[in-house]
């Protein structure tokens, strides 16, 4: 196959190990800055340009595609589905994921455990939102972030309110969560391709903070996938049909009842939790591609303009 991936930098450790792991299973791979695409709709015929030249021809695309430039990025993976050219995570599923209020809302249609999640717009509003968090403390979250980013712990009810006003005056959307304290500072991750977990790791946050995420100084610690707790696989695993992702990480929160799910990261990074399992989850990802690419010819589910013709004229990025 000759694989395209979507990513700012081919230096990134995850886009690095992508890249490796498709070369050694015999694949061609372009990198290629999102933003270094020109888009095009014209009456049926949608196209990418990249340098002047038009660009096609390419059997798979795997977006990696970072929280600031969501939407462009995201107008750039369904012009590609658009040309019939299989993705692995559409545009639709890494929206959804991204959007926190939405991924919640499709979580619980499912029956899935969160935690109690609350959207207010309105200032009077603030004490029955908390009320029904169980707080304060509340967590605090923008619609949109990855990495810990936009997520505040806000320990009284005047912390909550001068938080809110001041992102609603900067027209931000903002959800309320109930702060889950026996988690103590500490989540898991499990990686998810296709319908299994291929790696798990616990994250424990630094002395004094509360996001458990790595960038964040958090310390990893690996799970045998034999000692996972199938509750979290399973759901992990739900979560991401829920998103209509095919590699995902989802966070969970541990609590005597179970998995509380957190967040659904739809590029999530490798180097953590490979440096803490010692597991090829780039090769998972490689080979879960060939599969779903394979899957895709078998059932004629490419429809559209993509071909034959087509993908001889248009040309490959090197």
């Amino acid at each position: 196959m000759w694989i395209l991936i979507l990513s700012r930098k081919a230096s990134i450790y995850s886009t690095r190990r992508l890249t490796e792991a498709a070369v050694a299973r015999g694949h061609q791979v372009s990198v290629v800055d999102p933003l270094e695409f020109s888009l095009v709709a014209s009456r049926g015929r949608p196209s990418l340009f990249h340098r002047g030249l038009e660009v096609g021809g390419y059997d798979l695309v795997i977006p990696r595609i970072g929280a600031s430039i969501t939407s462009y990025g995201l107008a750039v993976v369904r012009q590609f589905d658009m040309l019939g050219i299989p993705v692995l995570n559409t545009a639709v599923a890494i929206a959804r994921s991204r959007d926190k209020l939405r991924a919640m809302q499709l979580l619980t249609r499912k029956d899935l455990d969160i935690p109690i999640t609350v959207c207010t717009k309105t200032a009077s509003h603030i004490d029955a939102a908390l009320a029904l968090v169980g707080g304060p403390p509340a967590i605090v979250k923008l619609h949109q972030g990855t990495q810990g980013i936009g997520v505040m712990l806000a320990e009284t009810r005047q912390a909550v309110e001068s938080t809110l006003e001041a992102f609603w005056t900067l027209g931000q959307d903002i959800i309320l969560q109930e702060f889950i304290a026996e988690s103590r500072g500490k989540d898991v991750r499990a990686i998810v391709v296709g319908k299994r977990v291929v790696a798990a790791m616990r994250r424990r946050a630094q002395k004094g903070e509360f996001r458990s995420n790595l960038h964040r100084g958090a310390e990893p610690e690996a799970i045998p996938l034999s000692e996972l707790d199938p509750r979290y696989a399973k759901a992990a695993v739900e979560a991401c049909k829920v998103m209509a992702l095919e590699v995902a990480g989802v966070d969970m929160l541990e609590t005597r009842g179970g998995p509380k799910i957190l967040e659904i990261n739809s590029s999530p990074g490798l180097e953590g939790i490979e440096r803490a399992t010692g597991q090829n989850v780039a090769g998972a990802v490689i080979r879960h591609a060939e599969r779903y690419v394979k899957r895709r010819l078998e059932k004629g589910t490419d429809t559209g303009i993509e071909n034959e013709r087509t993908r001889r004229r248009r040309h490959k990025i090197t």
